[in-house]
């Protein structure tokens, strides 16, 4: 192993005497080697780059102008929508308005409807009082004529003998003929 150690160390120390060799010094080798090859690849890669700068360039101001006109056309669209959002906006208010006052007609409406069915309805209880004060009265009527036709009947039956009673059916037997004579 020390001799492949060796012999890359000895090929550091050739001595350059006309023939093309290795420099191992760091320092002297180093600053030229990087200013050929910088030199080289600026002549020959300055059109490259150039183009490969310019097409970048073209490519970004192309996308800056793309943006610019996607920036416009979403100004526009925005603005439409704005303008859309106003006027929708202004539906609403006017749709909640006029619910409102539907809302408030209906209601009054409904107030007024159900004064009218209390109305009904007061008046419907007032003529049921009426009719039933009315049939009550009647009952009592109906009940003071019958005690009234009772008693009177009782009083009767004891002042009235059997010829009394006898007369009395004959006159009105009497006055039913008469009667049925004008009729005839």
């Amino acid at each position: 192993m020390k001799n492949v150690t060796d012999s890359f160390v000895s090929l550091g120390h050739w001595p350059s005497a006309g023939s093309f060799g290795f420099n191992t010094d760091i320092l002297a080798t180093n600053p030229i080697n990087l200013s050929v090859v910088l030199g080289v690849l600026i002549f020959f890669g300055k059109g490259v780059l150039n183009d490969l700068l310019d097409n970048r360039k073209q490519r970004i101001l192309s996308t800056i102008r793309n943006s610019e006109e996607l920036r416009r056309g979403a100004i526009e669209q925005l603005e439409r929508a704005r303008a859309r959002l106003r006027k929708v906006e202004m539906e609403a208010d006017e749709y909640r308005m006029n619910g409102y006052s539907e809302i408030e007609r209906k209601k009054v409406n409904l107030i007024n409807a159900t004064s009218y069915s209390l109305e009904q309805l007061e008046n419907s209880k007032n003529e049921t009082l009426r009719f039933e004060q009315q049939r009550t009265i009647n009952q009592v009527r109906q009940q003071v004529f019958q005690q009234a036709f009772q008693g009177a009947l009782g009083t009767l039956n004891s002042c009235l003998n059997s010829e009394l009673h006898f007369r009395t059916i004959s006159a009105n037997i009497g006055i039913l003929g008469a009667m049925e004579e004008r009729t005839d």
